[in-house]
């Protein structure tokens, strides 16, 4: 089976494109390469035995995108390429709006035109807003996001559900997933952030290698049990592997087209604090950090209820905290510039 992966040089997209060659599947991945490099793929052809082919483009370029679907006849889509920081999005709204949604709309007409209809999404919990009980199953509340980039993925599960309901001939999984985390075991493909890190761990993992001085925790005031934030964090290996158990459920011969929501998460919640402990332990480095205020847009805690994924995916995240910074740390270590040397 042929598919296409959209973002797929970028860290979720890059261990999913390995995991989807290991299992046999037939991989062209599209991405801009705004958030990432095309090292990424050579690594994961090295790791695979084998190598995606690569198309270096916009998921906007729609003329792009019905070459690229006429060249190769894939038979679904990974849908991962778009903008993810969410303070970057609270600055940058357009963009975000242009690029998370836009781009979605101008993919699926594409699909659409080249009789492609099954897709994958690449969907956040951040669609739940500041939830107001957890863990957080999928027929909670969504919509009521606290930040741009949570609600370009909120209007693309819109665009998506529309769509389904529309035209029978769509199968749709969304994902909503947590806060990946670590990375491939071998340490050759990781997170990679350009600039200081939006995210947790590779803020960690930098501090500890010596490109920042100090970790900054922004937040110690939640109601939560040391004040700092609380996340459901998943390893990103296991995320990958969620994501071809949803291309499964959406090819098995009893499925019925429509649209299926999913959490991937672990259903257990960590404090800010609590991963720099964590991570001090694996690793056997210390973490200096300093007290600073609140994001916009952030929320106190999240975590995920993945029964859902567990019932019907038979997908449990199987790799625990350990795991994650200790994948994280030798990623980070044997790279300590990521994929630029």
């Amino acid at each position: 089976m042929k598919v296409l992966v959209t973002g797929g040089a970028g860290y979720i997209g890059s261990h999913t494109t390995l995991a989807l060659l290991q299992a046999g599947f037939e991989v062209v991945v599209l991405d801009n390469l705004c958030n990432a490099s095309a090292e990424s793929l050579r690594r994961v052809a090295q790791l695979a035995g084998r190598a995606p082919v690569f198309v270096q483009g916009d998921i906007r370029d729609r003329a792009l995108l019905d070459q690229l679907l006429a060249q190769h006849p894939v038979q679904a889509v990974l849908h991962f390429a778009g903008l993810k920081a969410v303070g970057e999005s609270v600055a940058q709204p357009l963009r975000y709006y242009g690029n998370n949604v836009g781009g979605t709309v101008t993919l699926c007409q594409a699909m659409a035109e080249a009789g492609v209809f099954t897709l994958v999404f690449s969907s956040s919990a951040t669609v739940y807003g500041d939830p107001a009980t957890v863990p957080i199953t999928e027929d909670a509340q969504v919509g009521a996001t606290t930040n741009p980039y949570g609600r370009s993925k909120y209007f693309g599960e819109q665009v998506l559900g529309d769509l389904a309901a529309s035209d029978p001939r769509w199968s749709v999984a969304l994902l909503r997933y947590f806060n990946p985390v670590g990375a491939h075991e071998s340490g050759q493909i990781g997170e990679d952030p350009h600039g200081i890190p939006s995210n947790l761990l590779p803020y960690i993992t930098q501090v500890a290698v010596g490109k920042l001085p100090e970790l900054a925790v922004f937040g110690n005031d939640y109601p939560t049990g040391d004040g700092t934030g609380v996340r459901d964090y998943i390893h990103v290996v296991d995320l990958a592997e969620g994501h071809l158990a949803a291309l499964a459920a959406l090819n098995a011969p009893y499925t019925r087209p429509g649209i299926r929501v999913w959490n991937l998460g672990t259903g257990q919640g960590y404090s800010v604090l609590q991963m720099v402990h964590a991570f001090e332990a694996a690793s056997g480095r210390p973490v200096p950090y300093r007290l600073a205020p609140r994001r916009p847009g952030d929320i106190a805690t999240c975590y995920a209820d993945p029964a859902k994924a567990a019932t019907e995916l038979g997908w449990t995240a199987k790799r625990g905290l350990h795991s994650m910074m200790r994948d994280a740390w030798r990623w980070q270590s044997l790279n300590p510039n990521g994929y630029r040397g």
